[in-house]
């Protein structure tokens, strides 16, 4: 299964991550679970900084699934560039999508990944519609 990141998209958010000696595994390149992590951190500072962080009496962004394809191997030492970019709001979701290079490498995508985030309201556990002011931030 291969997803890809679709043309029509916003860039919305851009952070660099250093690779840890720790990323790496027994084959000395960054373990595939990591970038599900450096994916999570790009897209969790991106909402710090929108100011949607989940309300847990109220209501925030959940992911409902998450890809990454792998194109190139990662490997200490070095910079991670995140770049995150959204699409296609719905009712009540909208698209994330991130390249990852490395900094000694612009535009040499190493990988690249998504999640499709579901806007909840916590007490009643449903799905609620996407508030005006994030709707506008990811259209």
């Amino acid at each position: 299964m291969k997803f890809e990141i679709p043309e029509q998209k916003k860039l919305v958010y851009q952070m660099t991550i250093p690779i840890r000696w720790g990323d790496m595994d027994a084959m000395n390149h960054v373990n595939n679970t990591t970038y599900f992590r450096y994916l999570e951190t790009c897209r969790i500072d991106w909402m710090r900084a929108a100011g949607c962080m989940p309300d847990p009496h109220g209501s925030g962004p959940v992911i409902v699934n998450a890809f990454c394809n792998f194109y190139k191997q990662l490997e200490y030492p070095g910079d991670v560039v995140m770049k995150m970019y959204v699409s296609d709001p719905g009712r009540t979701t909208f698209e994330s999508w991130a390249t990852l290079e490395r900094a000694d490498q612009p535009g040499v995508i190493y990988a690249a990944g998504g999640a499709t985030t579901i806007w909840v309201d916590f007490p009643k556990q449903k799905a609620t519609t996407l508030p005006d002011w994030m709707r506008e931030l990811v259209s």
